[in-house]
């Protein structure tokens, strides 16, 4: 059974830093890229950071470029998504995601599995 589980998210000041987890089962975690989006209520679910397989690529949305680190470690099965200088507008349900390519990670319908979501909140 493929299980994506996020934890770390919560409330943080604006400027602040959180770091998001996934851990992932069910699957051979070092044959997938991994994403993370982000969705606010009533918007699409968007782009945020990809990682490739062997953790030797990533990519960014430039609205996170240089302040968000994606990296992964697949001895644990898990992938992060290191955040600071956090603003108001990162607000959302962070969501992690398993592909089975290293391309198209920007696209939301690259992705095979999805995790349940985890809110982070900053207030400004």
């Amino acid at each position: 059974q493929v299980q994506l589980v996020e934890s770390g998210g919560g409330l943080v000041q604006a400027g602040g830093s959180l770091r998001v987890s996934c851990a992932a089962s069910g699957f051979t975690f070092r044959s997938y890229a991994m994403g993370w989006f982000r969705q606010v209520p009533g918007k699409e679910r968007d782009f945020v950071a990809a990682i490739s397989r062997r953790g030797d690529s990533t990519y960014y949305h430039s609205s996170v470029k240089g302040r968000f680190t994606i990296s992964r470690d697949n001895a644990k099965n898990t992938v992060y998504l290191q955040m600071d200088s956090l603003k108001p507008d990162d607000t959302a349900v962070y969501y992690c995601a398993a592909a089975g390519v290293d391309y198209l990670l920007e696209g939301i319908g690259t992705y095979d599995y999805w995790g349940q979501g985890a809110q982070v909140t900053v207030s400004s």
